[in-house]
């Protein structure tokens, strides 16, 4: 959906939730992977635009359930305003039931455990959280910003003030060089976290970001399409996991899962497994990409 000049972007989760703009761009804005707010300034939006902003959504969807806020990393506002926000959202959609919003480490980081614990009180229910990989050398590589400390502990801080925290990681951040560290560290950093929700997507490389750039001239190698479903299947291996739902049917997989983590554990790696044996894998390239994340 594009609003105001500038798409705003959600999770695949969010496509039947009403979109409010809060904010244009991403405070961080500089993964080398990523080019979602490419050439967008970021902005925090002013009390009376959100306000107008809700009220645009209400009267085309009066009757709507659940409210994204956007955009990147929505949970760097300051506290007092997010609550101002829900409050309003709340007065505007009678029928409301959780309103969702991207957050980084950082930003989670920056709330204290009240403030979160305020938040959820007001309405915030979901937390979108790119944790990406559980390498510090990867995250460092990718520019990714904050560290994997910051959102383990976020993630926990977030889940103990009564919040639902989505994680998601990207399968092939590490490329070759760095595919074995990625997996480990991934799996740990999952373990550690024990979020509600897991996605796990796969790498697909956006043209005019430094990630595509480091393909280019060699210096980042992808990892080949065998080699994308196998690092999937040694951070699934890796995980332990209380209480998950586990999904990587994005259509940037190679092949659609989904579970509850532990109980499908062993059937989902049977599933990698039987692909992995099959010999239907690409051993020399990436293999078919869609054109976008």
């Amino acid at each position: 959906m594009t609003q105001n000049g500038h798409t705003m972007f959600r999770p695949p989760a969010e496509a039947g939730s009403a979109l409010i703009r809060v904010a244009d761009g991403c405070p961080h804005n500089s993964c080398a992977f990523c080019a979602m707010y490419r050439g967008v300034a970021y902005r925090v939006h002013d009390q009376a635009a959100v306000s107008r902003n809700i009220a645009l959504a209400a009267a085309r969807d009066p009757d709507a359930r659940r409210i994204f806020l956007a955009d990147g990393d929505v949970l760097a506002l300051p506290a007092t305003m997010l609550e101002t926000i829900l409050e309003t959202t709340r007065a505007a959609f009678p029928r409301l039931s959780r309103v969702n919003c991207y957050a980084s480490g950082q930003a989670l980081a920056g709330k204290s455990d009240a403030e979160l614990e305020r938040l959820r009180q007001k309405g915030l229910h979901t937390l979108y959280l790119g944790l990406e990989s559980g390498s510090g050398e990867v995250l460092r590589r990718m520019a990714k910003g904050g560290t994997v400390h910051e959102m383990i502990d976020g993630c926990l801080r977030a889940q103990n003030a009564g919040l639902t925290v989505s994680v998601m990681v990207l399968v092939g951040l590490g490329g070759q060089e760095l595919s074995a560290m990625h997996a480990r560290q991934t799996a740990d950093a999952l373990n550690a976290m024990q979020p509600s929700l897991l996605s796990c997507l796969r790498l697909v490389p956006i043209a005019g970001t430094a990630l595509a750039r480091r393909i280019a001239d060699g210096s980042f190698t992808e990892l080949t399409e065998e080699q994308s479903v196998r690092e999937l299947r040694d951070i699934l291996l890796g995980l332990e996991l209380a209480r998950t739902v586990f999904r990587a049917d994005h259509s940037s997989n190679i092949l659609p899962l989904a579970g509850r983590l532990p109980r499908d554990k062993v059937r989902l790696l049977g599933e990698l497994s039987e692909l992995l044996e099959s010999g239907a894998l690409d051993r020399n390239t990436p293999g078919a990409m869609p054109g976008l994340l």
